[in-house]
Parts: structure tokens; C-alpha cells; sequence
């Protein structure tokens, strides 16, 4: 899904909320929910969409129409050898559409 048609899903009312999705080495790409299944977000060369902060994420969303936006760290402890057997699971925080700065 590109910029121009979650915009057009937003605007039906078919998004339930947009996922920042922090990976490793800094960057985020964002996905769409749209009727429970995930949708990430693609460049207009088709590659998916990576920002490189919270803020460059908050200026690509202005002027779409107000959906949720949660900011989304992955739990690691799956991934770590002798980690922990009890799995916190995902952070998942609700994050501001505008930046304070």
C-alpha cells in the first residue's frame, strides 16, 4: 500500500490504526491495518517505506485523516539464547499524530 491509497483508506473509514514499527539500526517502516490484516506501507519505487525517526514519521502522516498511530518495539526474548521462558510480548505505545518540537 502506498501513501496515496491509505489516504484513501483513511478517508473511507477502512484503517483501523497505522504501526510504527522500530527495526534494527534505527529505522522504522510503518504499516496500515485495514479489516484485521496487516499492509506496509510501500515507496513510489515499491520498496517498503523506511523512516528514520518518530518525527520524519509525524510529518509523512500530516494532512491524512485521524487514525490511530501506535509506536512498536518487537520483544527480543523469542530471539535470545538462555533468555527468559516468560515473554513480556511486544511494547505497543500510542503515539502523538503531532511532534512537540
Amino acid at each position: 500500500m502506498n501513501l496515496q491509497q491509505l489516504n484513501t483508506e483513511a478517508k473511507a473509514g477502512h484503517v483501523e490504526e497505522l504501526n510504527l514499527i522500530a527495526i534494527e539500526g534505527g529505522d522504522f517502516i510503518l504499516e496500515a491495518r485495514v479489516k484485521g490484516h496487516a499492509h506496509p506501507l510501500s515507496d513510489t519505487r515499491g520498496q517498503r517505506l523506511k523512516v528514520h525517526s518518530v518525527v520524519d514519521a509525524q510529518r509523512l502522516l500530516e494532512g491524512l485523516p485521524a487514525v490511530p498511530v501506535h509506536l512498536v518495539h518487537w520483544s527480543m526474548d523469542d530471539e535470545m539464547c538462555g533468555g527468559s521462558e516468560a515473554s513480556y510480548g511486544d511494547l505497543k505505545l500510542p503515539m502523538p499524530r503531532r511532534s512537540a518540537w
